[in-house]
């Protein structure tokens, strides 16, 4: 294939946040995104990623690493190479998946075939995703969302934790719960909030060690089932989490594609992890490839575009906290 039949393209947009999203490192108002676009003939595949400055990236940095790979997608770039090619993160997951989405319309079949999937993929139930903050106005977002979205996801920070789940709860009673700390807590308060979040209902604690100290949960066992983010990323990073996590947080940003994220999937269910899907803030685009990845996951926190004040077009359809399956003209 010469230089004449494929073009990468790379693309920088801005989507505006509604409202503020705060986790326990900081909040932002607006959401940056890098786009690939691998254009073939009349055909183009794309992918988008979020760079994310907690791994040491950033949109230029992210951008300029597509850039430089134009001359290997003009030579016939496959998703295997590159794999090889590039280190797993943000940049590399852009242009997986627009390879994904080109290769599903040079062929003619949807992307969940092309993956081997065993059936068209179903639709999801996600999170709905509560930004840190005082507890009652966590009560009141929540009271909002409660009678849409059955299962609530809070964002916490450390101290007063505690009482933001309470007020939580108490505004929906009926809502299942996970929490995470971002890695905002100490193996002291872990100890000390984990039964109380038990008897709340609280599902699973997500990061709740800064990553690098997971050693520490060894031997612990938690009354709430654990669930590695931070310190899960793609396929060399299970073995070290045996033991110490019961749940591990797929993202495409981190796996560095879809490729990786299906397989990364494969071998936690073989070592007996249960699966979280999640995501960045970021549009229908981003989360499109990673519902093929949250079929049958245990938990499914797809709710990036729900955060947005704008969405690209076309976008993926959600019904309140179900998120039906991408249209091939979203992707794949």
């Amino acid at each position: 294939m010469s230089a004449s039949d494929r073009r990468l393209y790379v693309r920088r947009d801005t989507f505006p946040i509604a409202g503020t999203f705060r986790i326990s490192r900081g909040s932002k108002t607006e959401a940056e995104v890098v786009m690939a676009e691998v254009v073939e003939e009349c055909r183009r595949g794309r992918g988008e990623c979020v760079p994310y400055a907690r791994y040491g990236e950033s949109v230029e940095g992210v951008a300029a690493a597509l850039e430089a790979m134009a001359g290997e997608v003009a030579a016939g770039l496959d998703r295997e190479r590159l794999r090889t090619l590039m280190p797993a993160g943000a940049a590399r997951n852009a242009l997986d998946c627009a390879l994904w989405d080109l290769e599903a319309k040079r062929a003619g079949k949807p992307a969940w075939r092309l993956a081997g999937l065993p059936d068209a993929p179903k639709k999801l139930v996600t999170c709905y995703t509560l930004s840190v903050d005082e507890p009652a106005r966590m009560a009141e977002a929540a009271r909002q969302r409660a009678a849409d979205h059955p299962l609530l996801k809070m964002k916490l920070t450390g101290e007063g934790d505690l009482d933001r789940v309470r007020a939580v709860r108490e505004a929906a009673p009926a809502a299942r719960l996970v929490v995470d700390a971002n890695e905002a807590w100490t193996l002291d308060q872990l100890k000390r909030f984990a039964p109380v979040l038990a008897d709340l209902g609280v599902e699973m604690i997500e990061q709740p060690l800064p990553a690098g100290q997971d050693e520490a949960l060894r031997g612990y066992k938690s009354p709430v089932p654990l669930g590695a983010d931070e310190s899960c990323h793609g396929l060399d990073s299970l073995e070290q989490l045996k033991g110490l996590y019961q749940v591990v947080n797929i993202k495409l940003d981190k796996t560095g594609g879809l490729t990786e994220a299906l397989l990364m999937k494969q071998a936690a269910e073989a070592a007996g992890f249960d699966i979280m899907v999640g995501c960045m803030v970021a549009t229908s685009l981003a989360m499109a490839p990673t519902v093929l990845v949250a079929q049958g996951a245990r938990f499914v926190d797809l709710d990036g575009p729900l955060l947005l004040a704008e969405d690209r077009t076309p976008a993926l359809t959600y019904d309140g906290a179900v998120l039906h399956p991408p249209a091939p003209e979203l992707w794949g």
